[in-house]
């Protein structure tokens, strides 16, 4: 019996699929293909959208799966797209199911529905191991939409935007190339994180991290690892320039003193599944950084007190508030640290962005934030009560972080009064003043000039070199003025 042969309508409407089932959920594109594909359809993410172009794929995939004569192997590979949309939201309810008890139990749970999927695959021609790998992009699929949907709220196109990017930064900007070739490569691209303290930075970088490909284990009837205790954070602003070192790398017993037994730094326990996320990373030192770039060049990394080189295979975010152009040009941010992290820059937009693309936006976010917080009867009390205490135009510079306390402010006490701004003067600036008019000694001008080179450069060695002093006297005057 000879081939048959799809019509030119068929192809069209496949292709258009493909390019939904490859797409970013978040993009414009993507919606309008759907609203092409699924005419009357709603725009949104909601689930009702999204079934509403799954049954009319499921009956046009229906009479080219059953006809009585069998397609040509082109056209064949045309249906793979419908038929892997068609099983995906087959089990979409088994999957968020999934991730919300994983999300509370942190371990790896049982899948009792993976067998089935992967026969239904199967069924439709895909090879057993191919079946399991798109199982696992499945799942993969479904974590990375619940962390960038439910993480990540606000409607202005900034959100948008940084969602779209976010999907991006997960899948590459073309899913083929990432079903491909790139799923079990995704640690040679790292992730920099931009913009004002208390955005949702540190929500951004756990929605990547919860996405991070994690295979199926048939034999097991469960993922190789729990996407709850796969992503790292850590605040590098916390710890001394002492121990910053212990926590990114870990210690071998006795490698210092105090080191009474081994540690296992944030490198060391970065599953291979999973990723690291450094926060404040500008804070760091230049020889912190250097070491960074060594672990990500080499994607090896050795305790202190230690010989034997360690594996790092875990994906690294970076994030940092602070202005990394101006810090590279005074030399306080390695140029080759900063093109090492940025294979892809994401800004995280500000709260005062926001509320000028769309001031609905401040309603939605008070309205989930009270939800969160003690339940929807205080919506109108912390609408009103922001309006009354808060000048028109308020800028929020505490972002989103701000939003969140003034809300606990007002159910508590029923009012919030802004913070004052802070007007601390930066140490240089005020010894520049004082030298200035005068007022500093020679000694007091040394010590200062030394502590500031010392933050910039960030070794006794190079202040020695840009000073011209002996490096045991430079030292001592950093030591003098951390303690004046």
């Amino acid at each position: 019996m000879s081939a048959r042969r799809l019509t030119d309508s068929e192809r069209e409407f496949l292709a258009d699929l493909a390019d939904v089932v490859f797409g970013n959920p978040f993009s414009r594109q993507r919606t309008e293909l759907i609203a092409r594909l699924a005419p009357g359809t709603p725009h949104g993410y909601l689930p009702a959208h999204r079934e509403a172009l799954a049954r009319i794929v499921a009956t046009r995939l229906g009479p080219l799966l059953q006809g009585a004569q069998p397609l040509n192997a082109e056209d064949r590979a045309f249906l793979e797209p419908a038929m892997l949309y068609v099983c995906y939201h087959r089990y979409v309810p088994q999957l968020d199911s999934l991730i919300e008890r994983q999300a509370k139990g942190g371990t790896s749970l049982p899948v009792p529905f993976g067998e089935e999927a992967i026969a239904a695959l199967v069924r439709n021609g895909f090879a057993e191991e191919r079946a399991e790998r798109f199982f696992s992009f499945f799942f993969q699929l479904r974590r990375a939409f619940f962390f960038i949907l439910d993480g990540l709220a606000g409607e202005c196109d900034s959100m948008r935007r940084l969602r779209e990017a976010l999907w991006n930064n997960v899948f590459t900007h073309d899913m083929r190339g990432y079903e491909a070739a790139l799923w079990s490569r995704m640690e040679d691209f790292s992730t920099l994180l931009l913009g004002e303290t208390g955005t949702g930075k540190g929500q951004a970088a756990a929605a990547i991290g919860r996405s991070e490909y994690i295979p199926y284990q048939a034999a097991q009837r469960r993922f190789a690892a729990s996407f709850a205790e796969t992503f790292i954070a850590i605040n590098l602003s916390q710890y001394p320039e002492t121990l910053i070192e212990s926590e990114l790398f870990g210690h071998r017993k006795g490698a210092f003193t105090g080191a009474i037994d081994h540690h296992d730094g944030v490198f060391a326990r970065c599953s291979a599944h999973g990723a690291l996320f450094l926060d404040e990373i500008g804070e760091v030192s230049i020889p912190v950084q250097i070491k960074l770039l060594q672990v990500l060049q080499e994607r090896s990394f050795t305790p202190l007190g230690g010989h034997a080189k360690q594996r790092f295979s875990g994906r690294l975010i970076a994030a940092t508030n602070r202005p990394l152009g101006e810090m590279r040009r005074e030399g306080r941010f390695r140029d080759d640290f900063y093109y090492r992290l940025c294979s892809d820059v994401i800004e995280v937009p500000s709260l005062r962005q926001r509320l000028a693309e769309s001031p609905r936006e401040l309603e939605l976010l008070v309205t989930l934030l009270v939800a969160r917080i003690c339940g929807s009867d205080y919506i109108d009390r912390v609408l009103a009560a922001l309006e009354r205490d808060l000048p028109h135009g308020y800028e929020w510079p505490g972002n989103v972080r701000e939003l969140e306390q003034a809300v606990r402010s007002i159910v508590l006490t029923g009012h919030y009064k802004p913070p004052m701004p802070d007007t601390a003067i930066d140490p240089d600036t005020l010894y520049i003043e004082r030298m200035r008019r005068g007022e500093l000694t020679a000694s007091e001008v040394l010590r200062a000039y030394s502590r500031m080179l010392y933050r910039r450069l960030g070794t006794y060695s190079d202040v020695a070199k840009r000073t011209g002093l002996d490096p045991r006297t430079s030292r001592k005057y950093i030591e003098d003025a951390r303690s004046g």
